[in-house]
């Protein structure tokens, strides 16, 4: 089951996306380019065949020199399985877009991180037809952020500092740095960092400070904004999800989907419409008869 921690150290990613680049460079000090765009993807890499296969966020980069697509995994322990499933998303992910992928696990465990960390290489011992390389962000790296004034200048990376070593020694330090942070930047915004933090706090003593903290400065009585933001997100992908299958039926079936009609499956928001649509799409000989008026 996916914990609420694993949630939150992936999503604060799609509320501040630029976070992710700014850390590639500044924290792995991977020469990454100045982004000149940034969007949030639909994460399900599940084909036709009835496997589901979903990354945890998925965001597409625009820059001077390419485009560049992240894949960002959050890892709480060791998974073995996880190896050929790492493998297997940046394979697709090439093949569908044409895109250079990067994968990015991010984890509250140094041990993890160490094994994370691993290259994955397939093939002869001698010669490898495929070699995975993760970029991991971690306790080991992911800088800790004691200082107020350093909390304010990037409360986004404040936050996922708090988020990643919320459960060490300098957790009360780092909390309290954070908290003076978010009364720097706007309520909603504030809250939904809140909630994202409370979710990664394991240890109880981290937790009762944070609540402590959040009560002080009433953002810890704000998580219905938080809790709109995951459900937007919810229903966001459940949306891209019926539009995905609506089209991959249509084309399983051997039916030539019009751009006209990809389109407006593929933007229409929706959920009862596009589930007629899958309906319909099981039995139509022509893509315009998703559209019929009965």
């Amino acid at each position: 089951m996916v914990s609420s921690s694993h949630e939150a150290l992936h999503r604060i990613f799609q509320k501040d996306p630029a976070l992710l680049t700014r850390t590639l460079q500044h924290v792995l000090h991977i020469p990454f380019p100045e982004p000149t765009d940034i969007a949030i993807l639909n994460a399900d890499l599940t084909e036709i065949e009835p496997v589901e296969r979903r990354v945890d966020t998925l965001l597409r980069v625009e820059t001077d020199v390419g485009t560049f697509l992240l894949v960002v995994e959050a890892q709480g322990k060791k998974d073995e399985a996880k190896r050929g499933s790492w493998a297997y998303y940046l394979s697709y992910l090439y093949a569908k877009y044409g895109c250079e992928p990067i994968l990015i696990v991010l984890t509250q465990s140094s041990s993890t991180a160490r094994w994370a960390a691993q290259p994955i290489r397939m093939g002869l011992p001698v010669w490898n037809s495929l070699t995975v390389r993760p970029l991991v962000l971690g306790p080991e790296n992911v800088p800790l952020i004691t200082d107020e004034q350093e909390a304010a200048r990037d409360v986004s990376l404040a936050a996922f500092s708090a988020m990643t070593h919320g459960r060490g020694p300098q957790a009360a330090a780092i909390l309290e740095s954070l908290a003076a942070a978010l009364q720097t930047v706007d309520p909603d915004t504030a809250a939904v960092f809140a909630q994202f933090t409370e979710s990664c706090l394991v240890d109880p003593q981290a937790k009762q400070i944070w609540r402590d903290l959040m009560t002080a400065t009433n953002y810890f009585f704000r998580h219905e904004v938080a809790e709109k933001v995951r459900e937007e997100g919810r229903e966001e992908g459940r949306i891209e999800d019926r539009a995905e299958m609506t089209l991959n039926i249509l084309q399983w079936r051997g039916i030539e989907v019009p751009d006209a009609v990809s389109e407006r499956v593929r933007t229409c928001t929706d959920l009862d419409e596009l589930e007629l649509w899958a309906q319909r799409a099981v039995h139509a000989t022509d893509a315009t008869q998703l559209f019929r008026e009965d």
